[in-house]
């Protein structure tokens, strides 16, 4: 998991900038960029300070809590942005605010490194590969801003913050104007970024990366035929495959396989702390360092997931009444265990609830621990061999997941760790997994998705069943009625299960369910316990396609006009 382009981060310079719409002083204990941008190895560490916003958590660092407000997921509090999926959220909202700042943030460490390249002493094919990079980078921030905010102000390097700090006062751009914007930056990372790079800068984005990203812009712009052609050179490039073990693709070694085409560098472990807080924020208090299980899957996920033999899944088929009475939850699920300690006894239910895991998709229990199944947690620095224990009042370290807040719900097994992960891992804010961004099975979805509105079915089915084929899920238009999709719509919804079930936990659906108008779906959505007990209603609108601008920004730059309904 060493990887030299993170270690390189902890000597980035402190002169990248804050919010680019604040009007504060600028900070006078700052390093001047003059004194800096010298050589390669200058413009190198700045670089690193671009990716290493990634990991911030109101960029991409809570990505997967993003799965929350697409409805796939359910959360309890600010870090899974809970308040924005109950509706309870403002102007004022502190995470709005915050997403704005630092995806600005990003944007102002990119044009930092543009606007100095030229001084570093490297030669002119070097200078234009980072100029790719930062392009590339920049790109990838405003595509955060345009989605969650729609347009926004656009500055580029010629705003050279140093001097115009006080200044910068743009009023909004459209939504068009910028996502021009960032397709330009994209065009020229694409001409100038390498198809791969040395094992030593493994994780920069590549001329593939920025193609992948430019035909999400385009698909997110509903551009069908452009998306197309950029997903169409990714498949045909031959770089790039589905890696064998879906589990195993979440764990060191397949993040970084041939799926990953651009994903964030996550690294652990003494002295070399740089990751996201996928343990805990998605763990339990069994996972390393005792960890809150903030994200958790919905029923509605869980519940989609098909049989085997790809037929839809039913409660019904194996607990008649589950659906509509409670108590019959409460008797398939609770086990009965003594001073959080002792278990006593199980549910009669447990051997059919595991012969039932064992006839579905088997990405579910890849995806979450299930009640009664297995995980290896991590306890008073020595492992421990742990069962999903459905029952409240459970204590640590007793072979039992203690589960935050005693919540009865499916718990995350993608992205957190098992043990402490052979020493990788040394703080519960740091899990060395890498997160992907984009990865080939996104893409090839994403290009299903724009066959099925380009009337291509057979093309989009073909796409879709790669997917599934490696989980050992039948195809699409493979026999059995119940497989069958012969209208564009049956196409759309099998898209969107395979979407949901394949890219669990990566954060997408929230930004799907916007990009295909089904946001207010979930308004009144009730969100239990998998024992019925109530957790919170869901509510939507159609002001909730963009967020507002947050009213600090607005306060600060009266030429900024809010998003509707705000």
């Amino acid at each position: 998991m060493k990887k030299t382009i993170l270690l390189l981060i902890a000597a980035v310079p402190a002169f990248v900038l804050p919010s680019c719409q604040s009007l504060d002083v600028y900070p006078a204990d700052q390093m001047a960029s003059a004194e800096f941008f010298r050589n390669e190895a200058h413009a190198k560490d700045a670089m690193m300070g671009v990716y290493s916003m990634m990991q911030n958590d109101h960029v991409f660092g809570l990505q997967f809590s993003m799965d929350v407000l697409g409805g796939i997921c359910m959360g309890y509090d600010a870090q899974s942005y809970q308040p924005i999926a109950r509706g309870t959220y403002d102007v004022t909202n502190t995470w709005v605010e915050n997403k704005w700042k630092n995806i600005y943030e990003g944007v102002a460490r990119a044009n930092v490194v543009l606007q100095n390249l030229d001084r570093c002493n490297m030669s002119d094919s070097l200078k234009i590969q980072y100029r790719g990079e930062a392009r590339f980078m920049r790109a990838l921030y405003y595509f955060a801003l345009l989605d969650y905010f729609g347009g926004v102000p656009i500055y580029d390097e010629t705003t050279v913050v140093r001097d115009e700090y006080a200044k910068m006062l743009k009023p909004r751009s459209s939504a068009e104007e910028v996502r021009s914007f960032i397709l330009r930056d994209l065009s020229y990372a694409e001409a100038s970024l390498p198809e791969e790079w040395d094992q030593s800068n493994y994780g920069r984005a590549t001329r593939y990366a920025a193609t992948a990203l430019k035909g999400k812009v385009y698909l997110f712009a509903h551009r069908y035929a452009e998306a197309s052609g950029c997903f169409s050179e990714i498949i045909s490039s031959g770089r790039f495959e589905l890696y064998k073990d879906y589990a195993a693709l979440f764990k060191p070694g397949g993040d970084s396989s041939s799926e990953m085409i651009f994903a964030i560098q996550n690294m652990g472990g003494v002295g070399t702390d740089h990751g996201m807080k996928l343990a805990f924020y998605l763990g339990t208090r069994e996972t390393f360092g005792s960890c809150w299980n903030n994200v958790m899957g919905a029923d509605a996920l869980v519940n989609s997931y098909e049989y085997l033999d790809g037929r839809p899944f039913s409660w019904e088929d194996w607990f008649p009444g589950f659906n509509t009475n409670t108590s019959v939850k409460n008797s398939t699920f609770l086990a009965t265990v003594r001073n959080g300690n002792t278990l006593v006894s199980y549910p009669a239910s447990r051997p059919k609830l595991l012969q039932m895991y064992s006839e579905r998709d088997p990405r579910m229990t890849q995806t979450f621990i299930m009640p009664y199944t297995s995980y290896k947690g991590w306890n008073s620095n020595a492992e421990e061999d742990c069962e999903y224990i459905v029952a409240s009042g459970i204590s640590s370290g007793y072979n039992m997941i203690r589960v935050n807040n005693n919540y009865m719900a499916y718990l995350f097994r993608k992205f957190v760790p098992e043990g402490n992960m052979d020493g990788a891992i040394n703080n519960r804010a740091h899990t060395p997994i890498n997160f992907p961004l984009i990865r080939y099975a996104d893409v090839l979805l994403m290009q299903a998705e724009c066959l099925n509105e380009l009337d291509d079915l057979d093309g989009a089915a073909a796409l879709v069943n790669q997917v599934r084929a490696r989980s050992g899920m039948p195809g699409i238009n493979s026999g059995s009625a119940y497989l069958r999709a012969t209208t564009k719509s049956d196409m759309f919804n099998r898209i969107r299960h395979e979407r949901a079930v394949e890219l669990a936990g990566e954060g997408h659906s929230f930004a799907d369910m916007k990009r295909w108008g089904l946001l207010e779906t979930l308004d009144g959505v009730r969100e239990c316990q998998i024992t019925g007990t109530y957790i919170f209603t869901r509510s939507v609108d159609s002001r909730d396609y963009l967020w507002p601008i947050p009213a600090t920004e607005i306060e600060k730059t009266p030429l900024l006009k809010q998003n509707p309904d705000w």
